[in-house]
């Protein structure tokens, strides 16, 4: 009923940048909160960043002031931008989107990933 389509990873020299995109398609009524995760290979998938409906963004800690969050909600697309990045943000990257579909409840959607290596 609805799939999220990421693009935008790659391969990238540490201080570099790359963003992100994250499109959902299907049959879609409404979109709540967006968001970007991570994950390496022996580790929990993790938050790096949200965005609410209303553009309230949250940061983990070890992003905030290189990545930034938006949201296009014509396009039900979600982005982020991601500057200054290091070695450590090497992982795959998954956006979730909270979407109201033919389900008539709010589920979570899932992208298929997308990877990031940052090179030193």
């Amino acid at each position: 009923q609805v799939q999220l389509a990421e693009s935008g990873g790659g391969l990238v020299q540490a201080g570099g940048s790359l963003r992100l995109s994250c499109k959902a398609s299907g049959t879609i009524f409404s979109i709540s909160a967006m968001g970007w995760y991570r994950q390496t290979p022996g580790k929990q998938r993790e938050l790096v960043a949200t965005v609410s409906r209303g553009d309230i963004t949250n940061y983990a800690d070890s992003v905030k002031g290189r990545f930034t969050i938006s949201r296009d909600n014509a396009k039900n697309t979600v982005y982020l931008q991601m500057n200054s990045l290091k070695p450590e943000d090497t992982a795959v990257y998954y956006c979730k989107q909270v979407v109201l579909s033919t389900t008539q409840r709010f589920l979570d959607y899932w992208g298929q990933g997308t990877q990031v290596t940052v090179s030193s």
